[in-house]
């Protein structure tokens, strides 16, 4: 990777730690908001947090990478070995069939405790959309092997 692909992922954490410094000053000068004004502040700590760690990460593995080009090629190695792809794979796996187990439960939860409607048929659109994905996928790839 050259240094043009790291500083861009440097790039990137500067912005996410600014969209996140705005949500905290967000945070502070609206306490007293209403409606999305309210919430703004969180998605921005949110998001902006998101974007600064993987980024950051990013920035630190490349150069990492560069430093020692036999840990480079080791961990190509890795990410291209059958058997971790299968590893991944079956954790992968796993992880829907737990998901879908707890988006169940959570659902459920929910609707005992007389949440909001609105908030109940978002989880239940979103765990249908993740059922029937996993069905498309299913028949897409037993008709391509």
């Amino acid at each position: 990777m050259n240094n043009k692909s790291a500083v861009k992922y440097l790039v990137y954490s500067l912005i996410g730690f600014i969209i996140m410094c705005t949500g905290a000053v967000l945070g502070k000068l609206t306490r007293d908001a209403q409606g999305i004004m309210e919430t703004l502040p969180y998605i921005f700590i949110g998001i902006g947090a998101g974007v600064f760690g993987q980024n950051l990460g990013t920035f630190f593995n490349i150069r990492a990478m560069k430093k020692d080009p036999q840990l480079a090629k080791r961990k190509e190695i890795d990410v291209k070995d059958e058997r971790n792809i299968a590893i991944r794979n079956k954790a992968k796996a796993k992880a829907y069939d737990l998901m879908v187990i707890a988006f169940g439960a959570l659902m459920m939860a929910f609707a005992l405790m007389e949440v909001s409607w609105a908030v109940v048929l978002a989880f239940v659109a979103v765990y249908l959309f993740v059922v029937f994905s996993n069905v498309y996928f299913i028949n897409k790839y037993d008709k391509e092997m």
